[in-house]
C-alpha cells in the first residue's frame, strides 16, 4: 500500500494531532505515474561574495542588484564583486527600499536616503520624521513614522510640507508598514488595513477607500509582502492571535493552519514584530517565506491550489536540529536568485543542483500520515522509498534513517540504509522487518544534504491482522 508523505501527523501534550512538515524539502504536486506528488530538495545556497556587513535588504533597480550590507549601501556584481556607493547608518535591523524613475530611496535607521545614480544624499528636512518605511508611488514618496503617511514635494523630493500630513484613523492603531498594489496605497497598521487613492488636491494628495478596509492588522513593518497580486502578512485584529493570511478585496484570508499557528504561538509579540516576510515566484512555485528568528516557514499558493488544502513546508540551516534559515532578502537579478546571510557579511545565490547552505551541510526530514488498520493491528514486512537515486556527494558515505511512533509522540530508534553512491541510479532503499503496530502508526525519515535526492512514494507491504 502507498502511504502518504507530502506532509505528516504527530501529537503533543494538549493532547491534539498537528501536522509534520517537511523541513528542507519541497513538496511538489504533479502526477508522475508512480504517485500524484513527490519531495524535491529545497534550493541549497552558493557563497558569490562578501559584502560590507550583515545583509540588511536588497532590490533590483535598472538591472543592478543593490543591497544594503551593515551601514553601506552597495551595489552587487554578477560575479559578487560589492562596490559600495555611500552609508545609510545602521548595522543589522532590516530597511526598506523602493526606486522612482530616477531615484532610489533607502529607509534605514530611522531616516530617509536617496540615490541617483552618482550621489547618496539624506532627506533632512524635520518635517519628514523618523522614517519607518518608505513606498514611491504617483510622483511621491511616501512614508509613515508610526503615527502619520508623510509625503515628499513632486517637485522637490527631499521636502516636506507637515500641512500635507495623512492619516490612518479607522482605529487609534500605531502604522506598521506601507505597501503599493495595483496603484493603491496600502496603510498596514497593527490591527487594521486601509487603503488609498491619489485623488489630487493641495493637502494630502490621497483619500481613503472605505469599501477597501480589512478588520485585521499586520505585527511589524516587514512583516508583510506583496504576494500573488495581493498583501500577504503576519498579524491579526484586536484581541486575537497571529496568524498569516492574505489581504484582498477587503478581505482577509487565513492561509496558516493550526499546526502554523502553534508554531507562531511560541514566539513574543516583540519577536514578531522584527520578522521578514517576503515572496518568490519561481517556476511552477508561487512561494512566500515567513522568517522566523530559528526558521523559515514557507506557503506555496500554486501546490495548495492543486490539492485544495494548504502546503506548507520548513527551511532551516541546522545539522540535526532546526535553525535559522541563512538566506533572506531575495533579488532576482543576473538571471538568478541572489539572497544574503543574515548572520553573516556573505551573499550568493540559490543554487537547485546542491542542498547545503553556505557549504555547509543541512538536515532533511519528513513524516507519514498515520497508518490505521481499524484498530486490528498490523504487521510491516517491509517499507520502500521509492526516490531518485544517484545524486549523492562523491566525498561523504550518505546514509538515510527511519523512525516510527505508535502514539505520535515517541519515536523508535533510528535504523539506516545507504543512499547509494554517485550514478547508481537504480538503487532501491529498502527496510524489511519493521515490526508491527496495534492501534496506529506514523513513520519518520530523515537524513542531509549529502543525499541530495527527490522522493516520490513511499510503500509498504503489511498484513493485516485480525481480532
Amino acid at each position: 500500500m502507498e502511504i502518504p508523505i507530502l506532509n505528516g501527523i504527530f501529537t503533543d501534550n494538549a493532547p491534539s494531532l498537528r501536522v509534520s512538515y517537511p523541513i528542507n524539502l519541497v513538496p511538489v504536486v504533479e502526477p508522475s505515474g508512480i504517485s500524484n506528488g513527490y519531495l524535491r530538495p529545497a534550493d541549497g545556497i552558493v557563497s558569490l561574495g562578501t559584502g560590507s556587513g550583515v545583509d540588511r535588504g536588497g532590490i533590483n533597480w535598472n538591472n543592478v542588484c543593490y543591497r544594503v550590507m551593515g551601514s553601506k549601501l552597495v551595489t552587487i556584481g554578477s560575479d559578487g564583486t560589492e562596490t559600495v556607493l555611500g552609508d545609510v547608518g545602521g548595522t543589522t535591523a532590516l530597511v526598506s527600499m523602493d526606486y522612482s524613475f530616477d531615484r532610489l530611496a533607502i529607509a534605514s535607521n530611522n531616516n530617509l536616503f536617496y540615490w541617483d545614480g552618482s550621489t547618496l544624499t539624506q532627506v533632512t528636512d524635520g518635517d519628514l520624521g523618523t522614517c519607518l518605511d518608505v513606498i514611491w508611488i504617483d510622483g511621491y514618496f511616501m512614508s509613515t513614522d508610526g503615527e502619520f503617511i508623510v509625503v515628499t514635494e513632486l517637485a522637490d523630493p527631499t521636502a516636506v510640507n507637515p500641512l500635507k500630513y495623512g492619516s490612518s484613523e479607522i482605529d487609534p492603531d500605531p502604522i506598521e508598514a506601507l505597501l503599493k498594489n495595483r496603484n493603491e496605497v496600502v496603510a498596514l497598521n497593527r490591527y487594521t488595513i486601509e487603503y488609498f487613492r491619489n485623488i489630487g488636491g493641495s493637502v494630502f494628495p490621497f483619500q481613503r477607500i472605505e469599501g477597501a478596509q480589512v478588520q485585521k492588522g499586520c505585527v511589524g513593518t516587514h512583516a508583510c509582502c506583496l504576494y500573488i497580486e495581493a498583501i500577504a502578512f503576519v498579524g491579526g485584529g484586536r484581541n486575537e492571535q497571529n496568524s498569516i493570511y492574505i489581504a484582498s478585496n477587503g478581505q482577509a484570508q487565513k492561509i496558516s493552519s493550526r499546526s502554523i499557528d502553534k508554531i507562531l504561538e511560541g514566539y513574543t509579540e516583540t519577536q514578531l514584530s522584527t520578522i521578514k516576510v517576503e515572496a518568490r515566484n519561481d517556476k511552477s512555485s508561487q512561494l512566500l517565506y515567513i522568517h522566523l528568528p530559528d526558521q523559515t516557514l514557507v506557503y506555496d499558493h500554486a501546490a495548495s491550489q492543486a490539492v485544495g488544502d494548504r502546503v506548507w513546508f520548513i527551511l532551516s540551516s541546522g545539522i540535526g536540529s532546526i535553525s535559522q534559515y541563512k538566506a533572506r532578502n531575495f533579488v532576482y537579478c543576473y538571471n538568478q536568485w541572489l539572497v544574503g546571510d543574515p548572520t553573516s557579511s556573505s551573499v550568493g545565490y540559490l543554487d537547485e543542483t546542491i542542498s547545503t547552505h553556505w557549504g555547509s551541510a543541512v538536515t532533511w526530514e519528513f513524516a507519514t500520515s498515520m497508518v490505521y488498520n481499524g484498530s486490528m493491528g498490523a504487521v510491516l514486512h517491509e517499507l520502500e522509498l521509492v526516490a531518485l537515486t544517484g545524486r549523492v556527494d562523491l566525498s561523504a558515505a550518505p546514509t538515510i534513517s527511519t523512525s516510527y511512533t505508535l502514539d505520535g509522540l515517541s519515536w523508535s530508534q533510528n535504523r539506516s540504509i545507504s543512499a547509494g553512491t554517485v550514478g547508481d541510479r537504480l538503487k532501491r532503499l529498502l527496510w524489511s522487518r519493521q515490526g508491527m503496530m496495534r492501534n496506529f502508526r506514523a513513520q519518520r525519515f530523515t537524513g542531509d544534504s549529502s543525499a541530495h535526492l527527490t522522493f516520490v512514494r513511499l510503500e509498504a507491504q503489511i498484513e493485516a491482522l485480525t481480532r
